[in-house]
């Protein structure tokens, strides 16, 4: 919610509670000039100055923090980076991994490689749709290379995103 908007919903607190504390006080001293004999030194009329002062109290500070909210209080703007932007891609190529791609069987080749077109980071949900292996196969294959170390799963909503380590 917008800190102006929010402001304004505590100042209209304040505001009810003021309206409240003024009746209720205008009912209690109906009833204390009916009930009480001794006159304006009636020891009821401290307490009801007293609840008076409390509620004013409050009301006033729930309108210091709604003035401060409209007017002092800035807004904070929510940056959403794309998963993209939020995983810096590396300047990467095959020669760089060429021990890599030696060490692994034919199909994790494949995928390790278009990890690696991406720039290092890929959805896997695009793996799925740039090979012609099922999403049992891809998860199967990203398990054995995420055992052994070379790239990372990350959530990212409905999908994961594969991210290059080494």
């Amino acid at each position: 919610m917008k800190n102006r908007a929010f402001g304004l919903i505590i100042i209209g607190i304040a505001a009810l509670i003021g309206f409240i504390v003024y009746s209720f006080n205008r009912a209690l001293d109906s009833i204390v000039d009916i009930a009480c004999t001794h006159g304006p030194t009636c020891p009821m009329q401290g307490t009801i100055n007293f609840q008076t002062s409390i509620g004013l109290a409050i009301m006033l500070l729930l309108v210091l923090v709604g003035v401060y909210m409209i007017f002092f209080s800035k807004e904070e703007k929510i940056v959403t980076k794309t998963v993209r932007e939020q995983v810096k891609p590396k300047q990467l190529s095959k020669e760089h991994y060429k021990k890599i791609l030696n060490s692994i069987p034919s199909d994790e080749k494949i995928i390790f490689e278009k990890i690696i077109d991406a720039k290092g980071t890929i959805f896997q949900s695009e793996l799925v749709e740039k090979t012609d292996y099922s999403k049992v196969k891809i998860t199967r294959m990203l398990d054995r290379l995420e055992g052994k170390g070379f790239v990372e799963r990350k959530r990212r909503g409905m999908t994961n995103i594969v991210i290059l380590k080494v």
